[in-house]
């Protein structure tokens, strides 16, 4: 009838609904409680109280969540490693900036301690699998990196020729994804810091007089 107010279905999602938000809200119930620590109930609360259908006319569903803030996880706060693939720069140093970037980052800001792909998936049920791949494919590909700056190191005769490279690369892999665990039980920064020299020291002792010269000059600039 003419005159009358045409009245409009619900969609369960207020009109104040940012999604970009709704996905770094969720990322950080993620990264703080892990994906299966974080309920349905917890995301909807985090978005402004959004109705169940609405959260999957958005989304899909929970695991398609949690890969978006995995993405945008690694877009943002996870580029601390990105110095790993930085061929500029040489093995040594690659390996440093991402250990020290990681440790500020883990420890530091507004955002939960620690890093969201050590922590958020690595113990699930076995219907949790896939999700579990997810993250455990990011660390998968950092191992690979940190592997390759050392067996670049070996190459470029900045280690000597007898370093064991499954053995080194193995004790930077597990300081960086350990910084995690030490940020989450709030271990200072200064301390992890601490750390990342005894393990760089590990690196130097493996050093060539080539490799410890170019270091000595870089400290020094």
């Amino acid at each position: 009838m003419a005159g009358e107010s045409k009245i409009m279905p619900r969609t369960g999602r207020p009109r104040s609904f940012d999604h970009d938000q709704a996905v770094v809200s969720a990322m950080h119930l993620f990264w703080t409680h892990g994906y299966e620590g974080t309920s349905l109930g917890d995301l909807r609360k985090a978005m402004g109280g959004i109705s169940s259908a609405s959260f999957y006319a958005t989304f899909g569903s929970k695991e398609r969540l949690f890969r978006k803030t995995v993405e945008f996880y690694l877009r943002t706060h996870g580029r601390v490693v990105s110095s790993l693939r930085e061929g500029a720069l040489r093995p040594r140093d690659r390996i440093e900036k991402a250990l020290r970037l990681s440790a500020v980052m883990q420890t530091a800001g507004p955002h939960p301690s620690g890093c969201m792909v050590t922590l958020s998936a690595l113990v699930s049920s076995a219907d949790g699998a896939p999700v579990q791949a997810i993250t455990a494919d990011e660390r998968s590909g950092n191992r690979q990196a940190i592997r390759d700056c050392v067996q670049q190191a070996v190459d470029d005769g900045d280690l000597r020729a007898s370093t064991d490279v499954t053995g080194l690369s193995t004790l930077v892999d597990a300081l960086l994804m350990g910084i995690s665990v030490q940020a989450r039980d709030g271990i200072s920064s200064e301390a992890i810091d601490a750390a990342i020299t005894q393990a760089l020291n590990a690196w130097d002792a493996n050093a060539t007089a080539t490799q410890l010269r170019h270091g000595d000059a870089g400290r020094r600039q």
